[in-house]
């Protein structure tokens, strides 16, 4: 399917575009789009696990102000912005060297898909977990990510059922104020997160009211109205209610399963391991996405349970039953690890199987011989 995506956010058209333009002129045509987008996607990770070194449980802001150094904070501004130019000119370079694919696109929102919940993650180290004085409690957090990542899923089901991809307001503002935020804390310190900015309320406050505001109130509603557009137009991918809401199931049983964990756990395992937690979830929604990703670009349709929501349902019940114990930590860390694992074997695995259907290779740009 040839892709089409609409960006309407003026943020966007009129500021960051022109940006964009100028940085692309400096990118050599030799290099392949797919090594930019991956480029962006390690240095997250790389920002990411440099922060969670220095603040593993999310307590360092509001305990020990100087426990991350300053640097870590300019250097994540540096990596956001540098994501971010990587994330919005990858499609540019693939139309510029001519090199656009299925494979790019995929490869494009799949890592996407995994970005979402680490920028959210990396995030949380700025304003710090509840300590009684300051900060968020993990359960807000829990919430915050999830939002997130129904955004991301709005969008994409939003693409499954009308073939055009919206591409969601919420995304470069998000970008721009994560970076402000990074610069800010390098620049003031933790401390400007700790104290209310107005009427006794934080800034931290602010954000989670925008980011429910705009969720609620701005994406789903868009989403919502575009789906009903297509369909007043007859330009719906899918006839029937049920193969429309079909992609739907899988992200919302997770979530579910996710939930009654986080709610129902006899040994509070939010509270205990919220990076490890937080980082299965992240991971287990891109790997439901990604299907929904291939399907809808595909025009296959998406099977009803995920295969991943089958162990995750026998953990979560020997969990809550209280079957584990003093093992559920534990259980979480294997668990974590084999479903990272497992969605980096996936990816790998749809990346060879499409370069070689393609004909291309993922990071160069030179054609494939067939031997």
């Amino acid at each position: 399917s040839q892709y089409s995506a609409v960006d309407t956010n003026p943020l966007s058209v009129y500021i960051m575009q022109p940006i964009w333009d100028k940085i692309i002129k400096i990118v050599p045509l030799w290099i392949a789009p797919n090594l930019l987008t991956f480029s962006g996607f390690v240095m997250i990770l790389v920002n990411y696990f440099l922060i969670s070194f220095y603040d593993w449980d999310y307590t360092a802001s509001g305990t020990s102000p100087g426990l991350v150094p300053t640097w870590v904070w300019l250097f994540s501004a540096f990596t956001t912005f540098c994501a971010y130019a990587l994330d919005s000119i990858d499609g540019k370079h693939a139309r510029r060297t001519q090199s656009s694919t299925p494979l790019g696109e995929l490869f494009d929102h799949g890592l996407d898909s995994w970005a979402t919940s680490i920028f959210v993650l990396s995030f949380f180290s700025v304003c710090s977990r509840d300590n009684g004085k300051t900060g968020v409690s993990v359960y807000t957090m829990y919430i915050y990510l999830s939002i997130v990542l129904f955004n991301f899923m709005c969008s994409h089901w939003e693409k499954y059922n009308t073939g055009v991809l919206f591409l969601p307001w919420g995304y470069d503002i998000s970008q721009v104020v994560l970076i402000a935020a990074y610069l800010l804390t390098g620049v003031v310190g933790v401390e400007v997160w700790q104290k209310p900015f107005l009427f006794g309320y934080y800034i931290t406050d602010a954000l989670v009211i925008l980011l429910i505001g705009f969720s609620l109130f701005l994406s789903f509603p868009q989403t919502l109205y575009n789906i009903h557009r297509a369909h007043l137009k007859k330009t719906l991918k899918n006839d029937s209610l049920y193969e429309g809401l079909l992609p739907l199931v899988s992200p919302l049983l997770l979530f579910v399963l996710l939930t009654v964990w986080v709610v129902l756990s006899p040994g509070n395992i939010l509270a205990k391991q919220p990076r490890l937690f937080l980082w299965m979830v992240g991971v287990a929604f891109s790997n439901v996405i990604c299907k929904v990703i291939i399907c809808q670009m595909s025009s296959t349709r998406p099977e009803l349970f995920h295969w991943f929501l089958f162990p995750l349902a026998l953990v979560v019940y020997a969990a809550i039953s209280g079957l584990l114990g003093w093992m559920e930590e534990v259980v979480l860390a294997v668990f974590t690890v084999l479903v990272t694992a497992a969605h980096v074997h996936y990816g790998v695995c749809v990346g060879r199987q499409l370069s070689e259907h393609l004909n291309i290779y993922i990071f160069s740009l030179k054609k494939r011989v067939h031997e």
